[in-house]
């Protein structure tokens, strides 16, 4: 395995943005590991995508505890690219992963327990070969649970070391308030909530999420910018047959009509009119959103965490 050192410049083309009213700047482009990094992807292109990312800028990177397939690979690859590659910069990295949805069998793998929470942070940890991350999130909101106790788990994971900051995602709008003053007054602030938005989900704009985190001085990190591939050149002309439309994963080949195939054209043409990409331009326009911070990117390639990178420029 060839030795790694970072690129001397690697800061020169990324910009940063402060997360709400904190001291924690952020990339404009971050990089999620929800697809492309698990035990099912090659090693060595996970790992230059890690490294190619960092080398540009990319300091943040965003896990979950079931990221893969299978459940957990994601986060032991980065596990193995830290030992490998990044470990001599940790300190230039914020790391964030989050519990929630399903990890494992039975009644304590799954929702927002402190007892879940807890034991999955742990798990996390090792097979990140990390200390503590500097960002953990509530995955999502649990109706049976009470507030209160994911909450206090937040703040005890934070007092415990476990996680510098912590954070929500896909919590309703009286519930993300909620959240708020219950981590504030335990001096335990959320940094960011972290929501699905693009130009053709526009919900956390719709209910309001993203004007209460201007509001309250949260910060704002997007998912799925491109819509898992719809806003790019990809289906403008049809299904491709090796796309994950045509597989039928995360997208439905029903999905794609012909209202929404004549508003993709259209959206391609005016970036093209401006000599961007639509995916360039899709991410432009979360990023030109009052109260975002920064935007999720997957990458199943070097070359395509390139093309959106262009977004900066």
């Amino acid at each position: 395995m060839e030795h790694y050192t970072a690129n001397e410049n690697r800061y020169d083309s990324m910009k940063y943005r402060r997360t709400g009213r904190t001291g924690v700047l952020l990339p404009e482009v971050s990089l999620g590991m929800w697809h492309n990094f698990g035990a099912v992807d090659e090693y060595q292109r996970s790992r230059n995508i890690l490294c190619y990312a960092f080398d540009h800028g990319i300091t943040h990177l965003d896990l979950a505890n079931n990221y893969g397939p299978p459940y957990g690979s994601a986060e032991e690859t980065l596990g193995r690219v830290m030992d490998e590659a990044l470990r001599p910069y940790r300190d230039e990295l914020f790391i964030s992963t989050k519990a929630g949805y399903d990890m494992w069998p039975g009644p304590y793998g799954n929702w927002g327990s402190r007892k879940y929470l807890m034991a999955s942070l742990d798990q996390s940890l090792k097979r990140m070969h990390l200390d503590y991350v500097d960002l953990f999130y509530s995955h999502r909101y649990d109706p049976e649970t009470p507030l209160e106790e994911t909450l206090q788990a937040l703040v005890d994971i934070v007092r415990q070391g476990k996680a510098l900051y912590v954070g929500i995602s896909r919590w309703p709008l009286e519930a993300t308030r909620f959240a708020i003053s219950f981590l504030r007054e335990r001096d335990v602030p959320p940094l960011i909530y972290q929501g699905k938005l693009n130009m053709l989900n526009r919900e956390p704009i719709d209910e309001g999420i993203l004007q209460l985190c201007q509001q309250e001085g949260v910060g704002f990190i997007a998912f799925s910018p491109l819509a898992q591939g719809l806003l790019t050149d990809r289906y403008l002309n049809g299904i491709p047959d090796d796309s994950r439309m045509a597989k039928g994963k995360f997208l439905r080949p029903d999905m794609l009509t012909e209202e929404l195939l004549l508003q993709l054209r259209q959206w391609n043409a005016e970036a093209q009119a401006q000599g961007r990409t639509l995916a360039e331009q899709s991410l432009r326009w979360i990023l030109e959103q009052p109260g975002v911070t920064s935007v999720l990117v997957g990458a199943s390639s070097t070359e395509q965490l390139d093309k959106n990178l262009k977004c900066l420029r």
